[in-house]
């Protein structure tokens, strides 16, 4: 089972086009079933209509979803986020912090200032897991052995953030083992979150998915290519050529020219190869420029 969890913060780009291109086919590849998951638990953060645009434009480009698309924001979701940190309270491993960004030197690692803060403040707060010192790692399929040691590496980290929303780290550990993801391909811009999230995965008791990270697409000016960084929508571009380009970009053979999406597609999916990704960079002027057509 594998999955693609973009965030509704505005339309897909190229980008987000080559992991949802990655996760499908590394899925049906395994005979697999492929989710679509709205990560839309930073509300702020969200586009208003962003959801239908990118669930439009997958379809377009010839995605097919196994089960209807799941978003974090649904008061159920919030409701089985709420069951999962009561879990974690349960192991007096919870502590409410009042710090600063300009408070936490050096940022990002925490210092473990309000760790005897048990009791919720006046005013403010985030909610903090304290973590071991230990050394939390995987082999990802791509890139290798990964590991960090909590501790020093990362420091204790928040499960639940000022602005009354869950965080990141806690809501994916949860929706994954709900959906049954057994399989998460994503890019490797997540790849230093993966040692939280496992530790999370042992401290709620669930099982843990293989790991496949891929290289992010990055401009001209090496910038990774993002909704901040203006990044092309890719709503109205055309499916054939985009799909071509996104499995060069994954290290793939590419496919010859085909009249349908669905041939386009099953051809992509009985070529697939994982092994042949590589790198954690793709710059797309590069690809544009040297992938035939």
């Amino acid at each position: 089972m594998g999955r693609f969890a973009p965030s509704p913060s505005g339309p897909l780009h190229f980008g987000s086009l080559v992991a949802a291109v990655a996760s499908y086919c590394d899925a049906r590849a395994h005979n697999g079933r492929w989710l679509v998951r709205m990560e839309d638990i930073d509300q702020p953060r969200c586009m208003p209509g962003a959801d239908r645009i990118i669930i439009n434009t997958l379809k377009r480009f010839g995605f097919i979803f196994d089960e209807p698309v799941l978003y974090q924001s649904y008061a159920e979701r919030q409701r089985a986020y709420t069951r999962a940190l009561e879990r974690l309270q349960s192991q007096n491993r919870l502590f409410y912090c009042t710090c600063t960004r300009k408070q936490i030197k050096p940022f990002p690692l925490y210092p473990g200032t309000c760790r005897q803060q048990r009791q919720p403040p006046n005013g403010e707060y985030a909610i903090r897991i304290q973590v071991p010192h230990e050394v939390f790692g995987l082999k990802d399929r791509i890139q290798g052995p990964y590991q960090q040691n909590l501790a020093t590496d990362c420091g204790d980290f928040i499960v639940f953030r000022k602005n009354g929303y869950f965080a990141y780290q806690l809501a994916v550990v949860v929706d994954d083992a709900e959906q049954g993801v057994t399989d998460i391909v994503r890019g490797i811009d997540i790849l230093d979150s993966t040692p939280r999230q496992l530790f999370l995965q042992r401290q709620l008791g669930l099982t843990t998915p293989r790991y496949a990270h891929i290289p992010v697409v990055v401009d001209a000016n090496g910038h990774k290519l993002s909704k901040q960084t203006f990044a092309k929508d890719i709503s109205r571009e055309d499916p054939h050529t985009l799909i071509r380009f996104a499995l060069s970009a994954l290290g793939q053979q590419t496919p010859p020219r085909h009249t349908s999406l669905s041939a386009l597609w099953q051809w992509a999916i009985d070529h697939w190869d994982i092994q042949r990704i590589r790198g954690a960079v793709v710059k797309q002027d590069a690809l544009n420029a040297s992938s035939p057509l």
